[in-house]
């Protein structure tokens, strides 16, 4: 064969199944015995006299001449070849040739052959074993039923525990305390019982080899038997995995930061995600100190901190293997000051990390304490070894990151190091994406709060309670509002309107129909004339913007709104209501009874159809208008039919009984989850009546003689009220309006006198010409009525009704009169 198979020819061979044959000079069979034939099944007939060549495969066959040589040289030769049986199939034999000198003649041969199929391999004698496994780079032992060492390799002293005389008759705890023996001879003593052998059981424990870092082993234990399969004690390897152990732990604790760290926009829910993770896997002890401005959200200057004595930083996490971290005296949110030239100082100025095998035990810690206090060291903590790693992300350093081992007697390494560098690199990134997240929500939320009303304005009307919950739980906005707006004659507009998608866009959307909203309010026009000027506007707006009513996409997102408009008059009770694709408000009497507006529905803002149309209600004192958005009532399943989210509301205002503020709260509550399906709002309206003490009114002929009448009722209904501080002004305002009515209007003249939050003056007629305040010279000698009311009234105007006009005035109750 073409590969070498010779073994050194002074090994033993052991004859006890080796079948012998005798060769004569030429090589040809001699003497066949009955283990030839056996082995390879040739009877004695067919063999003897033949050349053994001719028994062997033709490549082994064609070595014969070399071999003979090389055994005459050597008086002997050993090795591997193959021959064919009788039926034709090869049989691998271990053979041993002697040549057998005769004095005068030709050397003759004895030759052994043994059958290497099935067996345990060749030449294995004791010897051989022996060298093997003394020499072999695995620790291997062996160890009795008392599982005390018996035999051990040199191999297993790299572990320590001293050399193989030391180990005889001892125990595995008694040479390797830092191991927990009673699992590893339970292994052992599992394997006595059952014979099943343990392959690669992995055990992390310290060796005396290395009595300061955790070392890992795979070992192994098989069953030794004797001749009859009695157990006679265990076999076992061991071989050092620690550096794939700890490669491996690295690799698990990555996969857990990348799992744990930043689950949330937090900036110190983040902070402290890191400490967490790094504890106890890592470190002992964890501190995660940001600067102030990360955890406002502000933008820190790009590059390491300069002036970093002067830098300050809060601590933001911080975990311990102990409870109650006693290392640290710094709170989450409160200032950690560190000492000039220190590690995190320096680490916070030059942007690089730092590492401390071993701390002085006698230093102060970095961090200035309480004042008054001893100075604590490393010793006092029990902190022992320190790395010290910037939070960088995207260029800019946001903080720093300290690690301590305490109980671990190891070291930090440069391995270690590399670990807490790609921690603190994932958690900066998620720290840097919770403070940009921060600074646009807290931007986004200041939006909204001037968006939404901080505050409802104070009237006699109603008692209002509003709730509002965004879908965008991130950024809180929505494109949902509500409004409550103090009108004229101690009315007031109840506002509910919802636009199309969430977020900035829709927040910026909604803000403007509200501003409009306001601004038409103050005009003291209809519901129904609202929403028209409404629609004009955002019709409008697209247009400019080169957006169709069917595209939604642009910056005015208002097309396709939709907004209910109510107006209470708490004088007469009456409430006028319009609708611009937005559902009906809910009504509740004062029985407890609930209803729904019938209310006719008019097209969405800017998609244009038919025109808005208004209905008059007349509502009992204390009823209660539920005014709100689509996402109150619909839901995925309930989106196709309205009529059941109705009657989910009906229920919820039927059911609950209670203050109006934690009815509006508990109503929402109970129809829409946390995390609504769309943005939510509430408005929440209970009614009030002016009682007929608070009004006065007179009806007044055309009749400038009729001034003077006016005049003198108005002060006596004032000396009822104890307004007589405003007398003066009132009868100012009385005597203008009446006589610039009785002057220029027809009709029938009213003359209404309001006492609520402010002391109203209302003159009505039937003309639809309003006066115009203007600023007369000196040399007119007219047109100085109306400039002398707008100075002396909190404010006034002019609002139109079906049978004319009304002028209006109103004075303030809680500031003195001019």
């Amino acid at each position: 064969m073409s590969e070498e198979r010779d073994v050194p020819a002074r090994r033993r061979f052991d004859v006890a199944d080796a079948a012998p044959l005798l060769l004569d000079a030429r090589l040809a069979v001699t003497s066949w015995t009955t283990d030839a034939e056996r082995l390879l099944g040739y009877p004695a007939a067919e063999v003897l006299g033949r050349r053994a060549v001719d028994l062997l495969l033709p490549d082994d066959a064609a070595r014969i001449s070399e071999l003979v040589q090389r055994c005459r040289e050597g008086d002997s030769w050993a090795g591997l070849l193959s021959a064919l049986h009788r039926d034709g199939h090869p049989v691998p034999l271990m053979v041993r040739a002697v040549a057998v000198q005769q004095s005068g003649g030709p050397a003759h041969w004895v030759v052994l052959l043994a059958d290497l199929a099935g067996g345990p391999g060749w030449d294995m004698s004791r010897s051989v074993l022996e060298r093997m496994a003394a020499r072999s780079p695995v620790g291997i032992a062996i160890v009795d039923t008392d599982l005390r060492y018996v035999w051990s390799n040199a191999a297993l002293e790299q572990f320590g525990g001293g050399a193989a005389p030391r180990r005889l008759g001892r125990r595995i705890a008694d040479v390797q305390p830092g191991l927990d023996a009673a699992r590893l001879e339970a292994q052992m003593r599992r394997v006595l019982r059952t014979g099943e052998p343990v392959i690669g059981y992995e055990h992390v424990g310290r060796v005396r080899s290395a009595p300061h870092r955790e070392t890992a082993h795979v070992m192994s234990f098989i069953r030794l038997e004797d001749d009859e399969g009695h157990p006679i004690g265990v076999y076992y390897t061991v071989v050092d995995v620690s550096e794939r152990y700890r490669a491996r732990r690295r690799l698990a604790l990555l996969d857990r930061a990348g799992e744990h760290i930043g689950r949330s926009l937090d900036v110190l829910r983040t902070a402290q995600e890191l400490a967490d993770v790094a504890v106890p896997g890592l470190a002992d002890f964890v501190t995660v100190d940001l600067l102030e401005s990360v955890l406002k959200g502000a933008e820190p200057a790009p590059g390491p901190q300069d002036g970093t004595d002067g830098v300050p930083l809060r601590r933001a996490g911080q975990k311990s293997v102990q409870a109650g971290t006693p290392e640290s005296a710094v709170g989450i949110g409160d200032v950690a000051s560190y000492l000039t030239g220190s590690p995190p100082v320096r680490a916070l100025a030059d942007g690089e990390s730092w590492r401390a095998a071993r701390l002085d035990p006698l230093a102060r810690k970095w961090a200035t304490g309480n004042p008054g206090c001893r100075p604590t060291t490393f010793l006092d903590l029990g902190l022992h070894s320190a790395m010290v790693v910037p939070v960088r992300a995207r260029g800019i350093t946001l903080g720093i990151t300290s690690f301590f081992r305490r109980n671990r007697q190891d070291p930090f390494d440069e391995d270690d190091l590399s670990l807490a560098e790609e921690f603190v690199g994932r958690a900066a990134v998620c720290l840097d994406n919770a403070r940009r997240y921060t600074r646009e929500r807290d931007a986004a939320l200041v939006l909204q709060r001037n968006l939404l009303p901080h505050r409802f304005p104070e009237q006699d009307a109603v008692e209002v309670a509003a709730c509002y919950r965004p879908a965008d739980e991130l950024t809180g906005l929505a494109g949902d509002w509500f409004d409550v707006i103090p009108l004229s004659g101690a009315r007031v507009a109840l506002v509910v309107g919802e636009v199309a998608g969430h977020g900035i866009d829709g927040a910026a959307a909604m803000g403007r129909l509200r501003a409009a909203v306001q601004t038409l309010a103050d005009l003291d026009l209809t519901p129904e004339e609202v929403l028209a000027h409404l629609d004009d506007l955002v019709s409008r707006a697209a247009r400019e913007e080169g957006t169709g009513a069917d595209d939604r996409t642009s910056g005015m997102q208002a097309v396709g709104a939709s907004c209910l408009y109510a107006v209470y008059d708490p004088v007469s009770g009456e409430c006028s209501l319009a609708s611009a694709g937005h559902p009906a408000p809910a009504i509740v009497a004062p029985d407890g009874t609930v209803t729904f507006a019938e209310l006719p529905q008019g097209p969405a803002l800017g998609v244009g159809g038919l025109p808005f149309e208004s209905v008059e209600l007349t509502l009992a004192e204390g009823s209660v208008l539920a005014l709100h958005t689509d996402g109150l009532i619909a839901t995925p399943r309930t989106r196709q039919d309205p009529a059941a989210g109705r009657e989910r509301l009906r229920h919820a205002l039927e059911t609950h009984g209670q203050e109006l503020e934690g009815l509006c709260r508990t109503i929402v509550d109970d129809l829409v989850p946390t995390r609504p399906y769309d943005d939510v709002a509430l408005l929440m309206a209970r009614t009030r009546r002016l009682g007929a003490e608070q009004v006065a009114t007179w009806d007044l002929p055309i009749d400038p003689a009729m001034v003077a009448d006016a005049r003198k009722a108005t002060t006596g209904q004032l000396a009822a009220w104890g307004l007589d501080e405003l007398a003066f002004t009132t009868e100012l305002v009385v005597s203008e309006l009446v006589t610039n009515a009785i002057r220029h209007a027809v009709g029938p003249i009213r003359l209404r006198l309001i006492s609520a939050q402010s002391l109203i003056c209302e003159v009505s007629d039937g003309g639809t010409t309003a006066p115009h305040l203007r600023h007369p010279k000196t040399t007119d000698e007219g047109g100085r009525g109306l400039f002398l009311i707008s100075q002396f009234t909190q404010r006034w105007g002019t609002r139109y009704t079906a049978e004319g006009k009304i002028i209006w005035a109103e004075q303030s109750l809680t500031e003195p009169p001019v």
